[in-house]
């Protein structure tokens, strides 16, 4: 049944507190999804996960509003957080399955990190800085991201006796160094980008069952430069 009409001078309250917030966030979503549809983003899981973990956790507070827009942030240390349709691209070009063990290489804010848990991934993040390594882990904490295990180090160095079923490079190179192909087991995969004629392509690299690398170039993205080594400071 509906409720009586309100009398003259009678102001209806929401029904709980914080309910226009909740609209707002919800509705602040719905837009943030709908934006990632309209750049061709179809993948229902990647789509899922991304509507799932609230990026206005990872951002830098000034920059909170601008959380669910399809932008890139700064971040502390020089570094950048990835445009949500990029991450996106790259995501649904990894093909992250249950259950798959995936090595992030440049952990950032955290975001991609608890995105790719949330489909399912056990993470190994590996970030050269320090603080934002430090940043990047309570930001997991707060949205209990689940299978994450974050390390301070160079991503792009010989790994003896590991294997990974997925590799992310969070960023762009003039090649893809053979000390990181040589961690995909068979029928893994990498997704990171190549610098080419000075723009990032999108590059994904499948290991077969042969062992053979097969390299396939995409799209243009917008990324920042992957830099090896470990940060002496910061």
């Amino acid at each position: 049944m509906t409720g009586a009409p309100p009398r003259p001078g009678q102001i209806d309250l929401p029904l709980f507190p914080g309910a226009d917030h909740w609209e707002e966030e919800a509705i602040g979503v719905a837009s943030f999804i709908l934006s990632l549809r309209a750049r061709g983003i179809r993948d229902t899981a990647v789509l899922r996960a991304m509507e799932l973990v609230p990026r206005e956790v990872f951002a830098p507070r000034r920059f909170t509003d601008l959380s669910r827009t399809d932008v890139a942030l700064p971040l502390p240390c020089g570094q950048t957080m990835t445009s949500p349709g990029t991450v996106a691209a790259m995501l649904v070009a990894l093909g992250v399955g249950q259950g798959q063990r995936v090595l992030e290489v440049g952990t950032g804010s955290g975001y991609v990190t608890a995105v790719l848990a949330k489909l399912g991934a056990e993470v190994h993040s590996v970030e050269r800085f320090n603080t934002l390594a430090e940043s990047a882990a309570q930001h997991l904490r707060i949205v209990e991201a689940g299978k994450v295990r974050i390390e301070i180090g160079d991503g792009l160095a010989t790994r003896p006796r590991e294997r990974f079923d997925r590799i992310l490079l969070n960023g762009a190179g003039a090649e893809i160094p053979s000390a990181v192909t040589s961690l995909l087991g068979p029928g893994g995969r990498l997704v990171g980008a190549l610098t080419v004629d000075g723009l990032p392509r999108l590059v994904r690299v499948d290991r077969l069952e042969d062992g053979e690398l097969r390299q396939e170039l995409g799209a243009t993205l917008r990324l920042s430069p992957l830099v090896s080594g470990i940060a002496s400071t910061l």
